[in-house]
């Protein structure tokens, strides 16, 4: 059978922790880098701003009243699409400061 000594078993663990911290540092990445640019965003947006001017021509002040808070709600939800990017970027830098930790200990 295969034999893995403490540092082995260290070493293993810290290379793993490493792949986990790269994969949440692109993950990351990536959010931040397309947050906006998703296709139902702009076309949810161009249709209330339809809406908003249909509602000013028609004196229509409920209609005008849901297309600026579906508004803030798509900037709301912009705005939690790059706090998960943060979030997930902060946590890869957790994750490669524990795999150095754990190199460290073995050398």
């Amino acid at each position: 059978m295969f034999q893995l000594t403490a540092n082995d078993f260290v070493l293993t663990l810290a290379g793993i922790v490493l792949f986990l911290g790269v994969i949440s540092f692109i993950v990351g990445l990536f959010i931040l880098a397309f947050k906006i640019t998703t296709g139902d965003f702009s076309k949810i947006s161009s249709q209330s701003a339809k809406l908003m001017s249909k509602g000013l021509t028609d004196d229509v002040s409920d209609l005008i009243g849901n297309a600026s808070s579906l508004l803030e709600s798509l900037t709301q939800m912009s705005k939690t699409r790059a706090g998960v990017g943060m979030f997930l970027i902060i946590v890869s830098f957790v994750l490669f400061i524990v795999a150095y930790y754990l190199v460290s200990r073995i050398l």
